[in-house]
């Protein structure tokens, strides 16, 4: 939690050098602080998503039943990405600001009440619409489950238990909003772990209620034979935790709601000209989120065909990708959006460069190593975690396989979450969303590629999102680089830098590991644990050497600041 922190920290000690008026110490300082609160949120959200899913794996496996749960999450996901927490959060922060600061507090909660009712009932249409045509939508999204009996109609089935989800969720968004722009940060960014605690608790209250004969085998780890139809009614159990854990994310917000003086009011307006500004500005993010998740569809059309596994051998490696996206991407991303968007404004070309610059420089020190480690210690990272109960260690190696095509593109998915928040800051919103509209066909074209030609099986998959990730930044990077004059002419240098100390790091990470490999004990666990035990600091020295060899300035600042701290 504190790396997280001393990122955001050491961002803006970098950038002051260069970039900050007398006048403004403080509130950066401040900007810092809500940052780390941020991560850290961030942090714990994403380690109680990995224990979520280790649940699923212990009790469920990387088979039948995890692949239909994952698909039918998927289908409202896709939906509450669109008018939920991206594009909404976007649009209403900013209108709503501009209404507290010109119309006053009154006018404020007037809009945020015009935009809670209007979404509750577009999204409420959608559910119900989703509900309806589950049948078509599963099968458009998981063509391949047709061969595999029942997964269709167990897909379905969750698909119309969750998709309440939806509704929940967007609410919360839209609390979120409002939180945020009242300067109260920790109590929305923790909704998401409130979240994962009622989906993990509440799932399996209720897959106990529904199959307790199936959950009470798996926990006294009984040899007895799976048994598909228990096996779904607990799932259904697990689906319905996640409406509770949906619940939760949106009333552990309320009370901070009503702090803030918020007061429900059931007031409709659709000509309000602050509620349309909200959808027009929504509009180029949700495209371009769109354009994210039709890849993301694409990804489980071309897997649903790779039989029982590969589906949720994906998510098990994209959950260890969210944390350091997450705690470094998102984060840094978050911290620079306020102080690039003063400079933008103001006219700032050298300053707006230099912030860009050294997030970037952040997120190329924090994850290029963080996507070697990811990639050489996938095998003991998972099955520590994961190879319990029915997760098998041909999973393990499966999953881990996807890691290592995931991480390819770790540094491409948080530089991303940088990029495209500085396009916004100069009023661009077209940029980005065009290069996700074309992410599209390159997508399609490279996971047909690695799948059906080259025979690369679901870790293509993985190859073809990281390919496409590396594009997009190179794209946004090079569009930016012609908008800013100056930005990141010693940037690629840098990153060059970075990238040998992390050789010398994989190097020394893959020995270690290669060694302790052949005389671990017999137990996996405990032998997952030693390896990362010995592997894990061995890499992590041999890196700061690597920098030092390399002239990497960034961990000098980094070490000066913590001597700081002592």
């Amino acid at each position: 939690m504190r790396h997280g922190l001393g990122a955001v920290e050491l961002l803006f000690k970098g950038v002051e050098e260069t970039a900050r008026p007398p006048a403004e110490g403080g509130s950066r300082a401040q900007l810092a602080r809500r940052a780390g609160v941020v991560s850290a949120a961030v942090f714990a959200s994403r380690i109680l998503g990995l224990v979520r899913e280790q649940v699923f794996a212990v009790f469920f496996g990387a088979g039948r039943e995890l692949d239909a749960f994952i698909t039918a999450f998927r289908i409202p996901n896709l939906l509450r990405d669109l008018f939920a927490e991206g594009a909404l959060s976007a649009a209403f922060v900013t209108t709503f600001s501009q209404r507290l600061e010109s119309d006053g507090e009154a006018s404020a909660w007037r809009l945020a009440n015009l935009v809670i009712n209007v979404l509750a009932v577009i999204v409420a249409t959608l559910t119900l619409l989703g509900i309806w045509f589950a049948p078509a939508l599963v099968r458009g999204i998981a063509p391949g489950f047709v061969a595999i009996p029942g997964k269709v109609e167990l897909t379905v089935e969750l698909t119309r238990i969750m998709f309440p989800f939806l509704l929940l969720v967007a609410l919360a968004a839209v609390a979120m909003g409002i939180l945020n722009t009242r300067n109260v940060f920790g109590i929305p960014a923790a909704a998401s772990a409130f979240f994962n605690v009622g989906s993990i608790v509440g799932g399996l209250g209720a897959a106990f209620w529904l199959a307790p004969d199936y959950m009470t085998s798996i926990v006294r780890r009984a040899t007895v034979a799976h048994d598909p139809a228990r096996a779904e009614q607990a799932m259904v159990g697990m689906a319905i935790g996640t409406l509770i854990g949906g619940f939760l994310q949106l009333a552990a917000q309320m009370p901070s709601l009503r702090a803030v003086g918020f007061r429900y009011r059931p007031l409709f307006a659709v000509r309000d000209q602050g509620l349309r500004q909200v959808l027009r500005l929504m509009a180029p993010a949700t495209i371009g989120a769109a354009a994210v998740q039709v890849n993301v569809f694409v990804n489980n059309n071309f897997a649903s065909y790779l039989g029982d596994g590969p589906v949720s051998w994906l998510s098990v490696a994209f959950r260890f990708m969210q944390l350091p996206i997450g705690l470094f991407g998102v984060a840094i991303g978050t911290v620079t959006l306020p102080l690039v968007s003063r400079q933008s404004i103001r006219g700032e070309t050298a300053a707006f460069a230099a912030t860009i610059a050294q997030a970037l420089g952040l997120v190329a020190l924090l994850c290029v190593p963080a996507a070697a480690g990811l990639a050489l210690l996938g095998i003991p990272m998972i099955g520590l975690i994961y190879e319990h109960g029915r997760f098998t260690s041909v999973d393990t190696i499966a999953a881990a396989q996807a890691l290592t095509g995931y991480a390819v593109g770790l540094a491409g998915y948080a530089g991303i979450k940088v990029l495209a928040p500085a396009f916004y800051a100069l009023g661009d919103t077209r940029t980005p969303m065009l290069v996700s509209v074309l992410s599209i066909t390159t997508n399609y074209l490279l996971n047909w590629l690695f799948t059906r030609v080259l025979g690369f099986g679901h870790m293509g998959l993985a190859l073809a999102t990281s390919t496409v990730a590396i594009g997009n930044f190179g794209i946004l990077y090079v569009a930016l680089g012609r908008r800013v004059d100056g930005f990141g002419p010693r940037l690629p240098w840098l990153v060059v830098r970075i990238t040998a100390a992390t050789g010398l790091m994989a190097a020394a990470a893959w020995g270690v590991d290669a060694a302790l490999a052949t005389w671990v004990p017999p137990r996996p666990t405990l032998g997952y644990a030693l390896r990362l035990a010995l592997a894990m600091p061995a890499a992590v020295a041999v890196f700061w050497v690597g920098c030092l060899v390399f002239r990497v300035e960034l961990p000098e600042r980094l070490r000066r600041l913590r001597l700081r701290r002592r």
